[in-house]
């Protein structure tokens, strides 16, 4: 009975943080140079919260940025698009969703120079949170919208658009309806109809975080599985075909808790992933960064961070075969969380280190590298 008591707790604490956001409550936009030097900050928002989780440069070498905003839109939360000129000001913003809860979680430019946005909406679909999928033109309005899911708890947490014009978007599923979530894939035509879905995970909760298309035209995702591996939560990779079918998985990590957030195919066939972990490192919590073959065999792992909490949120491959990792820490010292930049060279070994922020909670979830 007790052991029945603690797993309905951990499964109603799982269901209340799908959608738990630790970031500060306005959007902040902070370009770097390659030696971490502030070249602008911007923040955008109104007088509630409004969170900005994903960016990228676009080809106009402005930036575009997706989150959710309590501040303006139709509903209790709305999907929040942000489109910048190159210095970081603001040209064009726009919400999507109804009367209640709509986020976006991933956005990415597309090869017409419009935009994709996955997230989540309560407002629209078939259940209590469906996928949301909005692809706009290049000002931003709206050309079509999709949701995907049943008649429970689906988000989008990622999505890409492939080499041929589709779109793939990875998240969770919980079609039991007792928080047992399954790793959610969806793979689209460029309309955003469905051409086919899989789901991928054991028993427990399953989910996916982060999904790229591969050089051989299959996808890779990560995230982080209650099913498998050595205990706790583990880092979770999947490497699939072209069609979702399964090809290998592996899991990373120790007896406690340990979390996948972003994959990278490197350049050498392998990848990068990154996340945290309570498994190993100084602090109660660290950036974790696992470099694996082809294959998915570990070829090293790093952890950064001191001893508070320090998470890892997102990594990229930069010019120089190194990496660059963006996360929030409250180690070393910071009051709240700040925003946590770390440079690495191609082993993982630390060239520096960057924290931005104030005197209370600023977190980086996306890094990318700038065109500069």
């Amino acid at each position: 009975m007790k052991e029945e008591t603690i797993e309905r707790k951990r499964i109603h604490c799982i269901w209340m943080n799908r959608l738990r956001i630790f970031l500060p409550a306005s959007y902040f936009l902070l370009p770097a140079l390659s030696s971490a030097q502030i070249t602008f900050e911007r923040t955008y928002g109104g007088g509630l919260n409004d969170i900005g989780l994903s960016v990228q440069q676009s080809q106009d070498g402005g930036y575009i940025i997706a989150g959710s905003s309590m501040s303006f839109g139709a509903g209790l939360r709305d999907a929040y698009l942000i489109k910048t000129d190159s210095l970081g000001d603001t040209l064009w913003t726009r919400t999507f969703g109804g009367s209640l809860e709509d986020l976006g979680y991933s956005v990415k430019e597309t090869q017409d120079g419009g935009y994709i946005i996955a997230g989540g909406t309560e407002s629209f679909g078939a259940g209590f949170f469906d996928v949301y999928l909005v692809k706009t033109d290049s000002s931003g309005d709206t050309l079509w919208t999709r949701t995907f899911g049943g008649t429970n708890w689906d988000l989008g947490y990622s999505v890409h658009q492939t080499q041929r014009g589709e779109f793939v978007i990875v998240g969770l599923t919980d079609p039991s309806g007792i928080g047992m979530d399954d790793v959610y894939l969806i793979k689209t035509d460029s309309l955003g109809d469905t051409l086919w879905t899989k789901t991928y995970g054991g028993a427990s909760v399953d989910v996916g975080y982060s999904v790229q298309e591969t050089s051989d035209g299959g996808y890779i995702i990560t995230g982080y599985t209650y099913s498998f591996g050595a205990g706790g939560v583990d880092v979770y990779l999947i490497k699939t075909d072209s069609l979702g079918d399964t090809l290998w998985t592996r899991t990373y990590g120790d007896d406690d808790d340990d979390v996948g957030r972003t994959v990278q195919q490197t350049s050498d066939g392998g990848y990068i992933i990154a996340g945290h972990t309570l498994s190993f490192g100084a602090g109660l919590s660290d950036v974790y960064l696992i470099k694996t073959d082809s294959l998915g065999d570990t070829l090293w792992t790093r952890t950064y961070g001191g001893t508070g909490k320090d998470f890892g949120h997102s990594v990229q491959q930069t010019s120089d075969g190194g990496y660059i990792i963006t996360g929030q820490m409250n180690s070393f010292g910071a009051v709240g969380w700040a925003v946590y930049l770390i440079k690495t060279d191609s082993l993982g070994d630390t060239l520096w280190t960057k924290t931005y922020g104030g005197a209370f909670s600023d977190g980086g979830y996306l890094v990318q590298l700038t065109s500069d």
